[in-house]
């Protein structure tokens, strides 16, 4: 039996949800900057108070880690290399939590000699993959969300002796594998790789007149399962999702698992604060392998908080309350998409079963039978230990944060040696899971090798694509079948996970593209991939004209981008037993999709192309070579529609 003792990383969206982490007794606590956080709805912090915050924490022997975990846009390395130097200079954090791969140059120049940890989003999913991440410069890996006990067993089986492996242990889910989710970005901008999710997979959908939320998912729990993961030596760390919410959540959360971790015998006061912690109706999800739980099979409304009753009455609105209200608790009325949404404080105390009345804000009449949720409780325990937390802080110095000086650019710090940057052919791929006729002569044919469970014939002269999403299980098909590509004779490859690095031996012999969806969005990034073998890139479709312009001028190595096609809102491990593949399903909004299951991961494709083939001469004038068009079947209920497929060109992508 393992004598591992993981550390419980607590999350911190605001001051007072950090001093609840430091209250309850966490190891370490992570939080975010205002910006370039993969939580940007969160209060976040500046670097002011971070770094008195940091002090305190210290003061108790409590880690913090500073989530960085943001994609890059070529614009923004200036700016980001200043916010690290100041970041480095006056906060004495303990690790960077990052998914773009420009932070570690970025952070190295600034000054940072600690730790960097790979975000879940960066999605490295199997066991080579994670000695690839170590030879980037990672110390520690963020599992996803979506494995298994198994599979987290036989990652931590492989992973070299200096890498440690981080697992969430609570918190919210997300319908689609992080790193994979487009869906946010497609419906108006806001990318979920930058923090701005507005969570569209939350919403009601409708298939053949049957109204749902399909994609909204219990939250994940594993409650009493972490004793199975403190048998894994390699999980040093416990972490608890959870940026956004309250501080009443991050200190009974941290709670709970402090005693299923030190004193399993007390699991029954330990699962007590977990359902007083205010979350949604949570499950295992993929923990046990043989007892598999949906999250999207669930009975309640997946709200947030603590269920307290339904609307009567709408026209003088009340609800009974199944819990006492106390004064100070915030309630949210409804869902986010719901036009009479509203949050409202309590004034007074409430018993149980006691009537509660709400103010008339809303101009939007209520819907009778609407779930109201306790989603913040400032109990006189907590406010308490908050309160004498907040009188402490004052007592450390403030620190001025000021510009620094003789400060010199990441362009400077980064600048390529010259050279001559090879002239790369113009060409068009086409991209398909089958057999693609051919029209002209200047035409490439990609192929994804996953189709047909890794049967398609690898040939000389087709592009072989590889999976955005790679499970431990598939791992070794996918390293025989390149093998045998390889031994005969193929040489162009697109992998859509840096990591995927690690089936290549010897890279520098052969053609090896990084896929769209390895998220590439800045020249940094571009030109560290250069030095590790890669031959080109295919930049991020979710990018805006700005950026897309910018890049080939300041890249080694030459460009392709998706030109033309289906590309997905997000890719998942799950559907909801109540979804149909291949059928339409359509948003509030009157947005129109379709599920279709490639291996074991379900894509979900909106009904019209991504199109930029109108800006084709722009692009070849920025400096493009390679374009891009993905081919999907399109099931014979979904009709395509005509719209704009420009995505975010016109947009400054958020």
């Amino acid at each position: 039996m393992s004598t591992n003792i993981p550390k419980i990383l607590a999350p911190a969206g605001d001051k007072n949800s950090f001093f609840a982490a430091i209250a309850a007794g966490a190891d370490a606590i992570y939080c975010g900057l205002k910006i370039f956080s993969a939580r940007m709805e969160a209060q976040n912090f500046s670097i002011e108070e971070l770094a008195r915050l940091t002090k305190l924490a210290k003061s108790r022997h409590i880690k913090v880690y500073v989530a960085f975990n943001s994609i890059i846009k070529e614009s923004e390395q200036e700016k980001v290399y200043k916010i690290l130097h100041k970041l480095c200079k006056f906060v004495d954090f303990d690790a960077l939590i990052v998914q773009d791969l420009a932070m570690i140059p970025l952070a190295k120049k600034a000054g940072f000699k600690k730790e960097f940890h790979l975000s879940t989003l960066g999605n490295c999913t199997f066991s080579s993959g994670i000695k690839t991440a170590s030879r980037f410069g990672f110390k520690k890996i963020v599992l996803p969300r979506e494995f298994t006990i198994d599979e987290m067993k036989k990652i931590a089986q492989n992973t070299p002796e200096d890498i440690e492996l981080e697992a969430f242990i609570h918190g919210a889910l997300c319908y689609s594998i992080s790193g994979r989710c487009y869906w946010s970005s497609w419906f108006g901008g806001k990318s979920s790789l930058r923090g701005r999710c507005v969570q569209p997979c939350r919403r009601m959908y409708d298939q053949k007149g049957d109204k749902k939320r399909y994609f909204s998912c219990m939250d994940f729990s594993a409650d009493v399962l972490v004793k199975v993961l403190k048998q894994i030596p390699k999980i040093t760390t416990w972490k608890i999702e959870g940026r956004k919410k309250s501080p009443h959540y991050v200190y009974y959360t941290v709670k709970a698992y402090k005693l299923l971790r030190d004193e399993p015998k007390k699991k029954k006061e330990a699962l007590s604060y977990l359902d007083y912690a205010m979350g949604r109706e949570f499950g295992h999800y993929n923990l046990l392998s043989q007892r598999i739980m949906n999250p999207l099979d669930h009975s309640s409304e997946t709200g947030s908080g603590l269920f307290a009753g339904r609307i009567k009455n709408p026209a003088s609105p009340y609800f009974i309350t199944r819990e006492a209200l106390l004064p100070s608790d915030l309630l949210r009325i409804g869902f986010e998409d719901d036009q009479f949404h509203s949050v409202q404080r309590v004034t007074r105390a409430v018993p149980k079963k006691g009537k509660f009345y709400l103010g008339n804000k809303s101009k939007y009449r209520i819907k009778k039978g609407t779930a109201v949720y306790i989603i913040d409780r400032r109990g006189s325990e907590l406010v308490s230990i908050i309160k004498s937390l907040e009188d402490e802080l004052t007592g450390i110095e403030k620190i001025s944060i000021r510009p620094v000086k003789d400060i010199h650019t990441a362009a400077q710090h980064q600048k390529p040696e010259k050279y001559r940057k090879p002239k790369a052919r113009i060409m068009e791929m086409n991209l398909s899971r089958g057999r693609h006729r051919q029209k002209y002569s200047h035409e490439e044919t990609g192929v994804w090798i996953s189709s047909q469970g890794y049967s398609v014939a690898p040939s000389k002269r087709n592009w072989l694509w590889l999976d955005p999403v790679l499970f431990p299980d598939e791992e070794k098909i996918c390293s025989e079948y390149i093998a045998k590509a390889i031994k005969k004779g193929a040489k162009n490859f697109v992998l859509n996970a840096l990591w995927q690095l690690s089936f290549f031996k010897n890279p520098n012999q052969l053609n090896l593209w990084a896929g769209p969806f390895c998220n590439v969005t800045n020249s940094m990034t571009v030109n560290l991939l250069k030095q590790t073998g890669f031959s080109g890139a295919i930049v991020s479709p979710e990018l805006d004209k700005e950026t897309f312009c910018s890049l080939p001028k300041a890249c080694d190595l030459p460009l392709g981008i998706v030109t033309y096609g289906n590309w997905p809102l997000g890719i998942s491990r799950i559907i909801s037993n109540d979804l149909k593949t291949n059928k339409p399903i359509t948003s509030p909004k009157g947005e129109t999709a379709w599920i279709s299951k490639q291996n074991s991961n379900y894509f979900i494709f909106p009904n019209w192309y991504l199109d930029l083939t109108s800006k084709k001469e722009i692009l070849l004038e920025a400096g493009y070579s390679h374009f891009i068009h993905i081919h999907e079947t399109i099931p014979r209920d979904v009709k395509i529609k005509n719209r704009p497929g420009l995505w975010n060109w016109d947009l400054s992508l958020l």
